[in-house]
């Protein structure tokens, strides 16, 4: 059956207004409408009941429900079209399923953006917002040029307009269609690779090193799937690919050494498990607790809140302190002065029940206090004690430590000497009317 010309769509809409049948139209688009927006309604408040785990997770199902309402209306105006124009005219119905289907693929593909780049159900970027309006007038410019007729002619000028390319030329639309047809494509992966890295990251009884391989590597093979399958479907040989391949290889050997190694580098990272998110390491001049380990770099986060990026190659080649590879046991320890004349074991023994009286202090593996040397103003004393939760700090415990020392010393009325000078003036002392004497 020849489709109906575009261009008689609006002028037929006009004379349907004087046909009876057209309450029909009304009717069946109304009800449409408010069974699309009952559903999505129903779906909202499933999801509000729910409570998603993650704020992803809530995030991802809120802008979906979004999806559903002009997507049902779609529906439902597509079957009503069916059914009535079987007994009458349906123009109404032809000029609204384009424009709730329109409706339909913006929300959708603001919720394939927002699932991908929006991360963890955060604000939405001025970039992203800017691409959206932008698509958005694309989407309803297009709707308007298929209602009005246009579109037939736009199509058609750029089907037979010829580009250029190589010893080929192409269309100005096959270049169009190539292009959607690979941004669809890579979105629809991407947020495939999202939705199965926060299924990954979700099971607790995987390691979470291998979590995010698996993570990295399910999401690296789905973009990959996709670009060529959309090379594919616009007709691209991929044996031209050979040649970029062995580009790539050449770019790899000259200049992007560093860039590989790191790459290498976090597989390997992530593939001995020498490092896990939440330790605690110090590597070169940085230190904090690991919360990303990315395929090129890994982050720290300095106890001032502070984030390092560190190239995983520094992370493999150089020297790394983990205070919690094998357990998160650390020693840490403060010295003390005191007078000679005070009880050395009775002192002793009071700083390793003062450090004791500290929460963080680890009770199975009691203190230990040791008298270091005999300084030049008192006796040296030494305590040293475990933490079994070095993520927290170190400077926190030294303190209340030092405090509950402190305190003890106090109450038993131990003396804490400080330093104490003596001041000899050699030769005699010249006084003020001396110095007067002398000027003159």
């Amino acid at each position: 059956m020849k489709q109906e010309p575009l261009k008689n769509l609006i002028s037929d809409l006009i004379a349907d207004l004087r046909d009876p049948g057209l309450m029909w139209q009304v009717g069946a688009l109304m009800l449409a409408i408010v069974l699309g927006y009952m559903l999505s309604g129903l779906l909202r408040k499933r999801v509000a009941a729910r409570e998603p785990a993650t704020g992803m997770a809530r995030f991802g199902m809120e802008s979906f429900s979004r999806v559903i309402g002009p997507l049902a209306i779609a529906c439902l105006i597509f079957v009503a079209q069916l059914v009535l124009a079987r007994y009458q005219k349906v123009h109404l119905l032809k000029v609204a399923l384009p424009i709730f289907g329109s409706l339909a693929a913006i929300r959708f593909v603001f919720f394939l953006l927002r699932r991908v780049f929006a991360r963890r159900g955060g604000e939405i970027g001025a970039t992203m917002l800017t691409f959206e309006k932008i698509f958005q007038l694309l989407v309803w410019a297009g709707v308007a040029m298929y209602i009005t007729g246009l579109w037939d002619d736009v199509f058609f000028y750029l089907d037979h307009t010829m580009l250029p390319l190589g010893k080929h030329k192409v269309t100005i639309a096959d270049i169009l269609q190539a292009a959607i047809s690979v941004v669809v494509l890579l979105m629809l992966a991407l947020w495939a690779g999202a939705a199965l890295e926060e299924r990954l990251m979700g099971l607790q009884t995987v390691h979470s090193n291998l979590r995010v391989v698996l993570a990295r590597t399910g999401r690296a093979i789905l973009i990959v799937v996709a670009v060529l399958g959309s090379l594919s479907m616009v007709g691209i040989d991929l044996t031209v690919l050979s040649v970029f391949g062995g580009a790539l290889g050449v770019g790899l050997g000259l200049g992007l050494q560093k860039i590989a190694s790191n790459y290498v580098s976090g597989f390997v990272i992530l593939l001995d498990r020498s490092l896990t998110i939440g330790d605690m390491i110090t590597v070169d001049k940085y230190s904090g607790r690991v919360t990303q380990i990315n395929t090129r770099y890994t982050v720290l986060q300095g106890l001032d809140g502070v984030e390092s990026i560190v190239p995983n190659e520094m992370l493999v080649s150089g020297a790394v302190q983990n205070s919690s590879l094998s357990n998160k046991n650390l020693w840490l320890s403060t010295k003390v002065s005191v007078a000679y004349d005070t009880d050395v074991d009775f002192v002793l023994g009071l700083l390793e029940q003062a450090a004791l009286t500290v929460a963080r202090v680890d009770k199975d593996k009691a203190p230990s206090a040791t008298l270091v040397s005999f300084g030049a103003d008192g006796l040296d004393l030494q305590v040293g004690w475990w933490i079994a939760d070095p993520e927290n700090g170190r400077g926190g415990v030294t303190s209340d430590v030092n405090r509950a020392i402190w305190k003890a010393l106090q109450e038993h009325k131990i003396s804490v000497p400080f330093p104490q000078r003596e001041m000899r003036i050699i030769g005699p002392l010249m006084l003020p009317e001396d110095s007067e004497a002398l000027k003159k």
